[in-house]
């Protein structure tokens, strides 16, 4: 189907903006492959299905909307953690803050430095995994990054890492527009945790792409950083092989506008892919996590898991759909999102989805959204807790069940003492 006039000249005029960087044959290709992707799909357009709820406006304009720099003097996340940081500024790398690119078991290298190869290990996967996501869902943001990343990371995991790589994203400057690609390869048995934080840029399009291979094991922890003003476009795509595990957190605080995809195919029988995310938004925030889980093997189980706390006009969006293809008999599929409301104002838009072509299989999905419990309030402050500290309370034990799916209990409890924080600095 063609094209509307409208989406075609938003497209071109967002692509004349952007120049692709100098790569080599391998690179070259998918870049220029995924370029026709964006020409032919159009970037996202309000009346766009996926994006409906969702204003996409800000994603896709040629030049970034300015965003303030936060400053605080709060402890980094993950600060106390041992684990390889690697640093970037605006999109930029930062060699003299990020530690040495090596560790056992691993391989570690940057797209910006590999991309003059003719081939490379990545040639495999770099662009590969976005491109089987785009069916049945255009995600041309996706393939925008792709075509005009100027850097990232490549990783290969070799054997069992036992400490974390931290990518670290710092903002400073209020018209960045920072594009990043990252891919990770798990090779069979190996294991890796990847923490992410940070706001990045005014604005952000990542991408990052994940092969699981058999038996192996990957688990991301992320928290996108305090700065309200910037607009992030983040996507993930996952292939599981079999007996292998995929576990992603995301922590969103603020944020004038952000878009979480996550896209995971569940390739090798008895694989593992958990997807889960806590939002905290007040005023002008929009967050919208949107998620689609294929099952195309037997005896795979799947969990997403979204809880949203909104107040004073924020909007929460949660799009979530799991497809069990023919043949995958005895999946296991769970969904559920829900939005604690603390006002009037405050909206939560969600859309769960599910697609079965089998009929052996578990599948659930839910959706709720709701006030503090008054019974409960009115509980703990008959037993002298004051009225803000007992919604405090009950907005933690509402997102408990988003952040237990962190396995790590470390890292789970960094996230609870994130989220207690900010409650406490709203409450103050």
């Amino acid at each position: 189907m063609a094209l509307a006039q409208p989406k075609i000249t938003a497209t071109e005029e967002r692509l004349s903006a952007l120049r692709l960087p100098e790569s080599g044959v391998w690179l070259a290709r998918a870049r220029g492959a995924a370029q026709d992707r964006v020409r032919t799909m159009g970037l996202p357009a309000a009346r766009d299905e996926y994006w409906k709820f969702t204003p996409p406006g800000t994603l896709v304009q040629p030049e970034a909307p300015q965003a303030a720099v936060f400053r605080h003097d709060e402890a980094p996340v993950f600060d106390g953690i041992e684990r390889l940081k690697i640093v970037f500024v605006d999109g930029v790398f930062d060699a003299a803050a990020s530690d040495p690119l090596e560790g056992e078991g691993l391989q570690i290298e940057r797209l910006a430095d590999v991309a003059a190869q003719d081939i490379h290990w990545a040639r495999d996967l770099y662009g590969v995994l976005e491109t089987r996501g785009q069916t049945p869902v255009d995600r041309p943001l996706a393939a925008l990054n792709t075509a005009y990343a100027s850097d990232g990371i490549l990783i290969r995991v070799t054997g069992h890492v036992s400490k974390p790589v931290s990518l670290i994203y710092h903002h400073e400057s209020t018209s960045s527009d920072a594009i990043l690609h990252h891919v990770m390869k798990v090779e069979e048995g190996a294991s890796l945790t990847l923490l992410e934080n940070g706001p990045a840029a005014a604005r952000f399009n990542k991408v990052m792409e994940v092969d699981v291979a058999d038996s192996a094991a990957f688990h991301h922890v992320r928290a996108q950083g305090r700065d309200h003003e910037r607009r992030a476009a983040t996507h993930i795509f996952a292939r599981l092989g079999r007996e292998s595990t995929f576990k992603s957190f995301t922590l969103t605080v603020n944020g004038k506008m952000t878009r979480n995809e996550c896209v995971i195919e569940l390739t090798g029988d008895d694989a593992v892919a958990h997807v889960a995310g806590a939002a905290l938004g007040d005023g002008d925030f929009h967050g919208d996590d949107t998620v689609f889980v294929t099952h195309d093997a037997v005896n795979c189980e799947s969990r997403q898991v979204f809880k949203k706390v909104l107040r004073n006009g924020a909007t929460g969006v949660f799009q979530g759909k799991i497809l069990v293809k023919p043949g995958a008999q005895q999946t296991d599929g769970y969904q559920i999102s829900q939005s604690l409301l603390l006002d009037g104002d405050s909206q939560f838009l969600a859309k769960p989805e599910l697609e079965i072509y089998a009929d052996d299989v578990a599948c659930s999905h839910g959706s709720t959204s709701g006030a503090i419990d008054e019974d409960a309030l009115f509980y703990l402050r008959a037993r002298g807790i004051p009225g803000n500290v007992a919604t405090d309370l009950l907005t933690l034990a509402f997102l408990a069940q988003a952040v237990d799916e962190i396995e790590d209990e470390t890292l789970r409890t960094e996230m609870a003492a994130r989220l207690e924080g900010w409650l406490s600095r709203r409450s103050g």
